[in-house]
């Protein structure tokens, strides 16, 4: 078979005569390119806040577990009088008005629940997607049509509205799994339209052609020459993903419908601090800058990423 001849990996030779493969080229061009650098820089940070949000909690005097049941009503003492933002050296971006919690570690851990909720459900839908989308390409007659149909009901829906009315209808409390489904299950079939679509250009390949006339099982024929071949754009597909799964967690967040208080979510700290903005614009605007760093990191690493495997596999 010609699978070497196709697929991404293969060696090329280097300008020092080394060889070299397309994953080494394409981090090259990651490497020399400032907005990846500083989106990779910036993801790194919040990835250590959240991960190491309870012993940030603690710092400020909450203790590692500030934000259970109880201590939604434990009161911080709020802001003095005359006290604006409540910066300080024991809190670095200040506490909220109401009730003076501190709002890097609230930030921290609502860094948990936003990552936590995005990196699931593009895990789960890039599973489905990539499963039902080369299911149905390959396969094709009833199968496609079955599967097809299935994508086209989902994507009928105003997915928004239709996530604001199930968890709507559903009992206050920890809602981060019941998030995680409601998502995946809109978010799956846009990225199995994509595989069912380019599933069925490479089927008509050459390369793809040559290995079943040589006698490939269907097994090879998914493993050996398409999937290698859809990893590209499935690499482009879940990093751009990302940033769309967090803005819906903290956009169903703002509206009271995603996680419930006592649990930080940016969202939630959002909405919470809308009438408190002509009092302490900074409550207001911390998580708001938070959410949209995070956001504006995840979709130019995408980009960039897109860009470098383009410059690689054309070296």
């Amino acid at each position: 078979m010609t699978t070497a001849f196709t697929h991404e990996a293969q060696a090329s030779v280097g300008p020092s005569g080394v060889p070299t493969t397309a994953g080494r080229r394409i981090m090259g061009v990651l490497l020399h390119d400032r907005g990846a650098l500083f989106s990779t820089g910036f993801l790194t940070l919040m990835v250590l806040m959240a991960v190491c949000a309870p012993l940030i909690s603690a710092l400020t005097g909450h203790g590692p577990t500030a934000f259970d049941t109880a201590a939604i009503d434990v009161d911080g003492g709020g802001l003095p009088k005359g006290e604006f933002g409540g910066i300080n050296a024991d809190h670095l971006l200040g506490v909220e008005p109401l009730n003076g919690r501190d709002i890097l570690a609230r930030i921290a851990y609502g860094a948990r629940v936003s990552f936590f909720i995005a990196a699931s459900a593009t895990v789960i839908t890039t599973v489905l997607g990539v499963v039902l989308g080369m299911v149905a390409g390959f396969y094709g007659g009833w199968v496609d049509q079955a599967i097809s149909r299935v994508m086209d009901f989902l994507m009928a829906f105003p997915a928004l509205i239709f996530m604001i009315a199930i968890l709507s209808s559903l009992p206050a409390g920890n809602r981060s799994f019941l998030l995680v489904a409601v998502i995946s299950v809109f978010g799956w079939p846009y990225l199995a339209r994509v595989v069912r679509g380019q599933t069925l250009t490479l089927l008509n390949r050459d390369f793809v052609e040559a290995a079943r006339a040589s006698g490939a099982s269907r097994r090879d024929l998914v493993f050996k020459e398409i999937l290698p071949n859809l990893r590209s754009s499935l690499i482009v597909m879940t990093t751009l993903a990302v940033p769309g799964y967090i803005g819906t967690e903290a956009g169903l967040s703002f509206l009271g419908v995603g996680v419930s208080p006592p649990t930080p979510s940016w969202g939630q700290m959002i909405a919470g601090s809308v009438s408190w903005y002509a009092v302490d614009p900074l409550y207001f605007a911390i998580p708001g800058l938070f959410l949209f760093l995070t956001v504006l990191s995840l979709t130019v690493l995408g980009d960039r990423i897109r860009v470098a495997i383009d410059a690689g596999e054309a070296a």
